[in-house]
């Protein structure tokens, strides 16, 4: 019997519904489903809390490769977790950008923050503090979902993390703002490792 057909008939056993079970071992109801449909398996914590609320063995739950599975699947989550905070702390930092003086203001002059531009069109660094600000806004809400056990979602964040790196990148160098344009480089080259470093 696999381990999620052994969760339903323990749960029912006991006249619980999902979401009874799940205050009972303090997780989410979503993760009680995702066990009893097959569709995951519960950390070594839960599966330790199942274990004592049941008064069954850890062997009678789940069986040697599913344990395998399960230490890879939460393995595979922390890193993603992981990714996702740091990906969006790296997005919080570029608020930086808008006090440290890395732009320059024309030959001569020395360099200022975008506030400080006097030899720029406005519209220009207007563009400036809105590809910053979205990247800041973009950074804290993948630190935000990064707590969460949303994938799909951290995964879209991060993806959108990364173009926004992009962006900016183009949009400094096209301006002829290198020194930003490297801070947001190196803030990218970092996103891309620690994202094909998840991937393996």
């Amino acid at each position: 019997m696999e381990f999620n057909e052994k969760m339903q008939e323990l749960r029912k056993s006991k006249g619980l519904t999902q979401e009874e079970l799940a205050k009972e071992l303090f997780v989410s109801r979503t993760a009680v489903s995702k066990w009893e449909s097959g569709r995951g398996y519960p950390s070594v914590d839960s599966l330790k809390e199942i274990s004592r609320f049941f008064r069954v063995s850890v062997d009678e739950l789940i069986c040697p490769d599913e344990i395998i599975t399960a230490a890879e699947n939460e393995k595979r989550e922390a890193i993603g977790r992981y990714t996702a905070l740091i990906c969006g702390l790296l997005d919080v930092l570029t608020v930086l950008l808008m006090f440290i003086p890395v732009f320059g203001n024309g030959k001569g002059s020395p360099a200022v923050t975008p506030t400080g531009l006097t030899d720029a069109a406005l519209w220009i660094v207007l563009v400036y503090v809105a590809v910053i600000g979205v990247m800041v806004i973009n950074g804290i809400c993948t630190v935000i979902i990064s707590r969460f056990d949303k994938p799909v979602l951290k995964k879209h964040m991060i993806v959108t993390g990364a173009a926004l790196s992009v962006l900016a990148v183009f949009l400094f160098i096209v301006t002829r703002q290198p020194y930003a344009g490297i801070m947001c480089f190196s803030i990218l080259i970092i996103k891309g490792y620690l994202i094909l470093r998840s991937h393996t």
